[in-house]
């Protein structure tokens, strides 16, 4: 018996493996949103600033659109959503086009963070309602906890550029990067310390991440992660489509 259970594992392993590789392919899939968010993070820490506020800017539209689509947002909220991704990428490509300033403006980081959150409630609204605990619910509570990193993070920027004094004092108000590298290591309770907020709002903001991050990590992540069963899950997909 401890052998055919062993079998039966390895056989099936192949078959989430498969299916994970899917699902970041996929249009429909909350694994093309984890990358995504992934693919913006790499850019902004890869690329100058003067470039890298744009273009993070209009990967995060087509993320925020794809989780939009995938967590099947309401057509109210879709049109609404349309009409701020349509202004974002307006403002994102005059922005290098015309090579203004070397700082992204805070309407434009303020729509940033403001499609992060809309995005992050809709795919939290549709995990809750989600029957089973399958690898698509797995992949989208990964891409809303890491969509928290990323609100805060705009977040972070837009408070640098929109107050008169600088967000992290004798720091300046901080590139793009650092400031995704803040707001990640705020969300996961790191605190190396290197980074932080001169004064309020900032230091009341951060708080809330840090709040935000531990508990949403706990009580939402934690028990899908855990409830999750990749083996059994794929072994009633057989057995189902033997039975067809």
């Amino acid at each position: 018996m401890e052998g055919e259970g062993a079998e039966l594992v390895g056989r099936e392993r192949p078959r989430v493996v498969r299916k994970l590789l899917i699902a970041f392919v996929s249009a429909d899939s909350y694994g093309l949103v984890l990358l995504l968010i992934v693919v913006t993070y790499s850019l902004a820490v890869a690329l100058d600033e003067s470039w890298a506020a744009p273009l993070v800017a209009v990967v995060s539209v087509v993320t925020v659109w794809f989780a939009l689509r995938t967590s099947r947002a309401g057509r109210p909220v879709r049109i609404a959503v349309d009409v701020i991704l349509a202004a974002t990428t307006v403002v994102a490509v005059l922005e290098v086009s015309t090579g203004v300033t070397d700082d992204p403006s805070p309407v434009l980081l303020a729509a940033s963070s403001l499609l992060y959150l809309i995005a992050l409630v809709s795919v939290v609204r549709h995990l809750i309602v989600r029957r089973s605990v399958d690898l698509e619910t797995v992949l989208g509570a990964l891409a809303a906890y890491l969509m928290i990193g990323m609100f805060y993070a705009f977040a972070y920027r837009f408070l640098g550029s929109a107050q008169p004094e600088p967000f992290f004092g004798a720091a300046g108000d901080g590139t793009m990067d650092q400031a995704l590298f803040f707001s990640f290591t705020t969300l996961t309770s790191t605190g190396y310390g290197n980074l932080v907020p001169e004064a309020n709002p900032g230091q009341s903001v951060a708080v809330g991440e840090m709040l935000v991050g531990q508990l949403f990590l706990i009580t939402a992540v934690g028990k899908v992660v855990a409830a999750w069963r990749p083996s059994r899950s794929a072994a009633g997909d057989g057995g189902s489509q033997s039975h067809e």
